[in-house]
C-alpha cells in the first residue's frame, strides 16, 4: 500500500491494518523458520508498511500536541 493512500485513511482504519499487518508478519517470520517461505521479500514490505503506519500515527501525534502547546503559550 502506498504512502498516499495511508495518508487518506483515518487513525482508527490505520490501527486496524497495523494489527492486521504485525499478525502477517508474525505468520511470515513462522513460516521463515520452518523454510515453509517461498518468497522472503513479503517480510520486508509488510515490514516497511508497518513502519509507514507508525509514522504517521505518530506524526498525527506529534501535530497535535505541537498545536496544544501554541494554544497555551497564547493564553
Amino acid at each position: 500500500m502506498d504512502l498516499k493512500e495511508l495518508k487518506t485513511k483515518k487513525e482508527s482504519e490505520l490501527h486496524s491494518l497495523l494489527a492486521k499487518w504485525r499478525e502477517e508478519l508474525r505468520e511470515l517470520r513462522f513460516k521463515d523458520s520452518n523454510r515453509q517461505l517461498k518468497n522472503i521479500r513479503e517480510i520486508r514490505n509488510i515490514r516497511k508498511n508497518v513502519a509507514q503506519v507508525l509514522t504517521l500515527l505518530n506524526s498525527g501525534k506529534n501535530s497535535i500536541d505541537l498545536e496544544n502547546n501554541k494554544k497555551e503559550e497564547n493564553k
